[in-house]
């Protein structure tokens, strides 16, 4: 039945090459997206070059073809705004590595790349907006600019500002498998006095937003705000991730991080204009609308879910996926690693029963590149997460799946 549905839904795609100067074959994705102000396009792991690919082709569809404006990706604004000179044309390529970090440029470093070289012949580059928390999960990429406003609006909180600075620098690292270990090292009155003191600077700064606003204007002040709003919930997912790796974590807690992220979208959305159109670059577990859950068990409500409750038919969800018996996966045991982990090809077993990915070797569709519109109802309920699978009804979840036939380990991964 499923593999029926498949065949009805699905188109053949010619190629995953975004330099291909043919677009014609992405054309049924414009139905799919009809209006929507933001679309999510996502994948089902990290580190996959046929996922990179994929985004930088429907980038160039939904930019040259669909009027899309604004490209938003899973990291911090600091990072976003440091690369975004860059994109424009600032500098050499190999700076990027620089600008970046090792996380991002093995999540991003490739998409990045073909977006700099698409803006060459562009009259007004593609910038990105960061809509995540620092993917390095420090504090000082958010605090920092915080520290400089206060001390232009407030000098008085000097005091209570530099004791929180001080607090974050013992956070350090390249990714939340570094970072999140040290918070944990630490005393626990430290870690309550930082999460006291950032509590005591969040509050202020809405009470005095006037004389803040008059001291300076509107948009630094809210532009401080939403970096202090960023750093809070970093402490707060320091939190979480340290519960959840002691066996000790709330059920949904990491929801926290994606309903930050959604009113990230939502606060870059309503500074951009009436015609503003968002391309969201996440992975498939932060845009799909439902719960996500893994045996049962809650894992988070995803930034899709609450875009989907507050822009309805204006939010629309591309999941990627692969049908290949193998993927790249973290290992977390990887000393010397900057980011904590090493990646690796692992072998996989045959997807189950009322996958997406089982669907379509069995409609013959496995070894092709394919995009399936799910807006009609469907009996599948799985999709890939990683090396595991996501249990959700996928046209609940997605509007559309894209799937590759193979999934092979990114060029711009070094650890």
């Amino acid at each position: 039945m499923a593999s029926g549905f498949l065949s009805e839904h699905t188109a053949v795609l010619n190629t995953l090459d975004p330099g291909d100067p043919v677009l014609d074959d992405l054309e049924p994705l414009r139905g799919v997206i009809e209006d929507a102000r933001v679309v999510g396009i996502g994948e089902g792991a990290h580190f996959v070059q046929e996922f990179t690919l994929a985004r930088a082709r429907l980038l160039r569809f939904l930019v040259e073809r669909c009027g899309f404006t604004h490209v938003a990706l899973e990291l911090g604004s600091a990072q976003a705004s440091d690369v975004n000179p860059w994109l424009a044309g600032d500098g050499d390529e190999s700076d990027l590595h620089r600008l970046s970090g090792p996380l991002t440029l093995g999540v991003f470093g490739e998409l990045l790349r073909w977006l700099r070289r698409f803006n060459v012949s562009r009259p007004h580059p593609v910038q990105i907006v960061g809509i995540d928390l620092p993917n390095t999960l420090t504090l000082l990429p958010d605090l920092d600019p915080v520290a400089d406003y206060l001390k232009l609006v407030d000098p008085d909180v000097g005091d209570l500002v530099a004791d929180v600075l001080r607090a974050a620098g013992e956070i350090t690292g390249d990714s939340a498998a570094v970072s999140g270990p040290r918070w944990g090292s630490l005393d626990p009155a430290f870690q309550d006095a930082l999460t006291a003191g950032l509590a005591r600077l969040s509050t202020r700064l809405s009470a005095l937003e006037p004389i803040y606003v008059s001291r300076s204007d509107q948009h630094r002040y809210d532009t401080a705000r939403r970096h202090l709003d960023a750093a809070c919930h970093t402490d707060y997912m320091l939190r979480a991730m340290n519960d959840l790796f002691s066996g000790r974590g709330a059920t949904g807690d990491t929801s926290v991080r994606d309903h930050y992220m959604a009113a990230a979208v939502q606060w870059h959305l309503a500074r951009a204009g009436a015609g503003a159109r968002v391309v969201l670059v996440a992975h498939n577990n932060h845009i799909q609308k439902t719960p996500v859950t893994f045996g049962g068990y809650l894992a988070a409500l995803p930034m899709g879910h609450y875009l989907a409750r507050d822009l309805g038919r204006q939010y629309r969800a591309v999941a990627l996926t692969h049908t290949a018996g193998q993927v790249p996966e973290m290992s977390v045991t990887a000393e010397g690693s900057p980011v904590g982990f090493t990646v690796g090809l692992v072998t996989l077993d045959a997807p189950p029963p009322g996958s997406v990915e089982r669907a379509l070797a069995e409609a013959g569709l496995g070894r092709v590149v394919t995009l399936t519109d799910l807006r009609s109802r469907t009996s599948l309920d799985r999709i890939r997460s990683q090396s595991a699978f996501v249990n959700t009804p996928l046209h609940q979840a997605f509007d559309a799946v894209m799937s590759a036939p193979t999934a092979t380990t990114d060029p711009t991964v070094n650890f």
